[in-house]
């Protein structure tokens, strides 16, 4: 399991273990680490984390870390957003199968948006400061693969 840095503030179970929450997913991101959870009893990898795996009902269960690597599934071009994200508009946000199987939503950053094509390669990057306004986490992206 990945342990934490000290002082990060991450939600723990009484034996000091770091619970599968969607709350410390982000803050493992805010130390640039794109993590998921393994059912130590039928392998499945999960994302979001949760505490209990919905393929065989075990709550035996680990966070591990992706390699932040995949492909580009669906994406869409959004013109309107809501007002927290109107500076950036207009933006892509897609849907990315990673390597190891699970997939996640996320911005396509760092590319032309004509340049957006389905099964490109893709890989997750990090802005891990915390903005000010709504949302208040550190925040993963994808951008394409070097």
């Amino acid at each position: 399991m990945a342990s934490p840095s000290e002082g990060t503030g991450f939600i723990c179970d009484e034996n000091g273990s770091v619970l599968p929450t969607v709350e410390n997913f982000y803050k493992f991101c805010a130390e640039r680490k794109l993590m998921g959870v393994k059912c130590k009893a039928c392998g499945a990898l999960l994302w979001p984390p949760r505490g209990i795996c919905p393929k065989c009902f075990s709550y035996n269960v680990e966070w591990i870390e992706f390699k932040g690597r995949g492909k580009l599934l669906t994406y869409t071009i959004i013109h309107f957003p809501p007002s927290q994200f109107q500076a950036l508009a207009p933006y892509a946000v897609g849907i990315m199968k990673l390597t190891e199987g699970p997939q996640l939503p996320g911005m396509i950053r760092n590319l032309k948006l004509e340049d957006l094509r389905i099964g490109m390669d893709l890989e997750v990057d990090f802005e891990t400061t915390v903005p000010k306004e709504w949302p208040r986490w550190p925040r993963y992206f994808f951008k394409p693969a070097t």
